[in-house]
């Protein structure tokens, strides 16, 4: 059998194990974005209610047992409260009973997601009609007139995580299959760095100066996208080292967690109260999810609530960096014990 049938034989299969594995994440995909997107509705969202006393404990309980439970309903001293309550990302909304007279208002956050603002007002407005009462709305953290139902925090952060995930690709194949030593997984760390760094602040830049979409600070952004972009990179390397030859496997599973888990348990095209169960549950612990909560609360909520979404993303990035690096020294380790072994009299290559 000549060189050429050898490798012909052993490509063949792999090329197989590949394609099958190419079919498998698109039908994962589609099961993930359809299974996520296609009937969204709002669930146990956390609701403020502020009443007068006799009436706040009957109406807490009444919302709280509405049909398919929407509403995940708690009492609330006073107005000023629950608004802050909102703008800290404590709860969703809250509804504000008038004593006085006909009209309650409802507040709402459409900087967290217009859909989300939406359902709230409209389920409050169909409990008003039962109580014949009439519900105006109140937009406490309204979302940028440039920034269509909310959406720009999310299409930014997936632009960065594109950028990380194929900017590690490209280094991770640079060098053909060959797993990465540690002077290349150096190289790769400080390239991915370096790129991350100029990513961030490019996305800030498109996003607030030149498109006016998002407001917040230019530099809080930044910070922002290159977490994002450097703990997607790193994720992604590691992942490419610890597949070793078949890289590319790495690579896939890198597209696994990122586009097809990540994407759409983000919060993003419907905030997380209106996804179900196992993507709400599942989108604050990854890169989209967390970076999308950060980038709308440093836009629209005063910077509050992020340092649980900051630390996911860095810990994505630390362990990304720590298996990167230590996958590669064990390599050398392993590279040094085997040139030990062939000078030994007696041992040889293999051929």
């Amino acid at each position: 059998m000549t060189f050429a049938d050898e490798v012909k034989k052993a490509v063949a299969p792999r090329a197989a194990l590949l394609v099958i594995g190419v079919l498998a994440l698109q039908l994962l995909f589609i099961a993930s974005y359809i299974g996520a997107l296609h009937a969204p509705k709002p669930t146990d969202v956390p609701f403020g209610v502020v009443a007068p006393q006799q009436m706040s404990a009957q109406l807490v309980t009444e919302l709280k047992n509405l049909p398919g439970g929407p509403l995940a309903p708690r009492a609330i001293s006073d107005a000023a409260t629950a608004r802050e309550q909102i703008l800290n990302r404590a709860i969703d909304g809250a509804l504000i009973v008038n004593p006085a007279g006909p009209t309650d208002t409802v507040l709402v956050a459409s900087g967290g997601g217009a859909a989300l603002a939406s359902s709230l007002t409209a389920i409050m407005e169909k409990v008003g009609l039962t109580r014949q009462r009439t519900v105006r709305s109140i937009d406490v953290a309204p979302a940028s007139d440039q920034d269509f139902d909310g959406l720009s925090s999310f299409y930014l952060v997936v632009g960065w995580c594109v950028g990380g995930y194929l900017c590690a690709s490209i280094l991770a194949i640079s060098a053909g299959s060959r797993p990465a030593n540690l002077e290349r997984a150096l190289i790769r760390t400080g390239a991915m760095a370096l790129y991350s760094i100029a990513g961030g602040i490019g996305g800030a830049i498109i996003i607030g100066p030149i498109l006016g979409a998002l407001p917040g600070s230019i530099w809080a952004l930044s910070g922002l996208g290159a977490l994002v972009v450097f703990a997607v990179g790193m994720i992604t390397l590691a992942l490419q080292a610890l597949t070793g030859i078949v890289g590319i496997v790495g690579i896939g599973l890198a597209v696994l967690i990122i586009v097809i888990a990540g994407n759409p348990s983000a919060g993003g095209a419907f905030p997380l109260p209106m996804l179900p169960d196992f993507w709400r549950a599942i989108g604050p612990a990854l890169p989209p999810g967390a970076g999308t909560w950060v980038a709308r609360s440093i836009a629209y909520f005063k910077g509050n609530a992020v340092t649980g979404p900051l630390l996911v993303l860095s810990a994505w990035a630390v362990v990304g960096t720590a298996l990167t690096l230590l996958l590669a020294l064990r390599r050398r380790q392993d590279d040094a014990e085997a040139t030990r072994t062939e000078t030994v009299p007696g041992n040889s290559a293999p051929t």
